[in-house]
């Protein structure tokens, strides 16, 4: 995975890419990270330069969902707004994660604040339990900050780096 550039952007803004880079390389067995807006738009990621990517050159598994951070941006929101449809029918309260144990990987989700999302593909061996503490301190981290301003200028630096990749 590969640090977004942080050029140009708020100080906000390089704290929580810090916020990112950090948990990805903390935590071992982590294979894609996304950090997803209320309405579903990838805000940050760990792999912005791996779009058109989806398998490695050593292996034929894949490293990620299918093609890129978006894919994942688009599970964790479909994810989200499924479980948090559930605990209203459940009257279960607020959504705090989500977790999918699958044959080669886990899926985690957790709810940063006003509706954003934290989502984290994981290897088949990664340690669950480090994964869920790791991001509950990104959460904690992170959550305070995420204002509607922030959000609005990670959406513009993805935009601008992906015209840039797409040149």
């Amino acid at each position: 995975m590969t640090a977004p550039s942080t050029f140009g952007l708020s100080s906000e803004a390089r704290n929580l890419h810090w916020l990112l880079t950090n948990l990805v390389e903390e935590v071992p067995g982590l294979l894609s990270v996304a950090v997803v807006s209320s309405d579903g738009l990838l805000l940050l990621s760990s792999d912005p330069g791996r779009n058109a990517e989806a398998r490695t050159a050593e292996t034929d598994r894949p490293t990620g969902p299918k093609g890129s951070s978006a894919d994942l941006a688009t599970i964790v929101s479909g994810i989200g707004s499924l479980t948090i449809g559930a605990a209203k029918l459940m009257d279960g309260g607020s959504v705090k994660q989500t977790m999918v144990a699958m044959d080669e990987g886990s899926l985690f989700v957790m709810s940063i604040s006003d509706g954003s999302l934290l989502g984290v593909h994981g290897s088949p061996d990664c340690d669950m339990s480090v994964v869920a503490y790791h991001m509950a301190l990104f959460v904690g981290r992170a959550g305070h900050v995420l204002t509607p301003e922030l959000r609005s200028e990670l959406r513009k630096s993805l935009e601008t780096e992906s015209m840039g990749s797409a040149r």
